[in-house]
């Protein structure tokens, strides 16, 4: 029996210059394998990114919000299985 944590990469872009946000975002999901996930942190609902990844990456990420404002928002984007 494995009494393992998984440890979830969290991404908070709140204090993150807006030009290094994407490339951060992008390096990191391109780190996953099939199944793993990070937590986005922000300060406003992130859709253009969302469609973004939907341009880039179509059926291969998932995109499920934990929070969703008005302060925070927060966004579990996992790699699929291809």
């Amino acid at each position: 029996m494995c009494t393992c944590e998984t440890t979830e990469t969290v991404i908070d872009v709140r204090q993150i210059a807006p030009r290094l946000r994407h490339p951060l975002i992008f390096g990191t999901f391109g780190l996953l394998g099939s199944g793993e996930a990070f937590l986005l942190v922000n300060d406003h609902d992130p859709k253009p990114l969302f469609y973004q990844f939907s341009a880039e990456y179509p059926g291969l990420f998932g995109w499920d919000y934990q929070e969703e404002g008005p302060d925070v928002w927060q966004v579990r984007i996992s790699r699929l299985a291809a």
